[in-house]
């Protein structure tokens, strides 16, 4: 499976999950849970506790690389990240296929293709461009150092915001599949399926670099004293939303 490595930015640090992770993520969760409709976030210390077992227990399975996201200027926790779904197409041919099983040393091998997915950020952390910034170190890392050939994203189709975020990054619509699982709502959910290939990598970095460019600009700018004006240029750093 993909060696797990520290991803760093400006704004956030994508750092490998691990049970340390489990009192910041609690704090992160508890904070306003009025975006979670349509994402599972665990609540409290026992939830907490599972949703990292699992995690982990995933990544042992070679079946995901997750990640806490943590805030650059304080070392905060404010959620979490995966990659998920990873498939490997090196190796000769083997029919019937086995999936999502790399051939050779399981230990060095890198997908061909994967999703991001799982994401979520505490509410304070939503709108700061910590998300644009976390999907730009992921997805970097996939094209740049394992040279995938595709990323994968998805979302309830319900989900009009993961869906608007998503879109800003650059990727493609590839369609909605209808009645495709059980939402977290208990409702049988149509999903929309978006994907980001390697040569449209360089486009799309360009896209989401020239975002975070915007969005730090808009922070740095100095902002009137006072006046009726003044809380509303507080805004700015929302204009770029994540």
């Amino acid at each position: 499976m993909p060696v797990s490595v520290v991803l760093s930015g400006r704004l956030a640090r994508l750092e490998p999950l691990a049970p340390h992770h489990v009192k910041g993520l609690v704090q992160a969760a508890a904070e306003d849970r009025t975006s979670y409709a349509f994402t599972p976030v665990p609540h409290g210390l026992d939830a907490t506790l599972g949703y990292v077992d699992q995690a982990l227990a995933d990544q042992a399975a070679g079946r995901a690389v997750p990640y806490a996201v943590v805030r650059a200027d304080d070392g905060r926790v404010v959620g979490s990240t995966r990659f998920l779904r990873l498939h490997y197409w090196q190796g000769p041919l083997v029919w019937p296929a086995v999936p999502d099983a790399p051939p050779g040393n399981p230990l060095s091998a890198v997908p061909d293709a994967a999703e991001i997915g799982n994401t979520w950020l505490s509410s304070q952390a939503q709108g700061t461009g910590i998300n644009t910034e976390a999907k730009l170190l992921m997805l970097r890392h996939a094209f740049e150092t394992w040279h995938v050939r595709r990323i994968s994203l998805r979302a309830d189709a319900r989900n009009l915001r993961s869906r608007a975020a998503i879109e800003r990054l650059g990727a493609t619509c590839e369609g909605v599949r209808r009645a495709h699982s059980r939402g977290l709502d208990g409702v049988v959910r149509n999903t929309a399926f978006y994907s980001i290939l390697d040569e449209e990598w360089p486009a799309v970095r360009g896209i989401i670099e020239l975002r975070l460019a915007a969005a730090g600009a808009t922070a740095s700018c100095p902002r009137t004293p006072a006046g009726p004006t003044s809380q509303q240029s507080g805004l700015g750093e929302r204009l770029v939303p994540a």
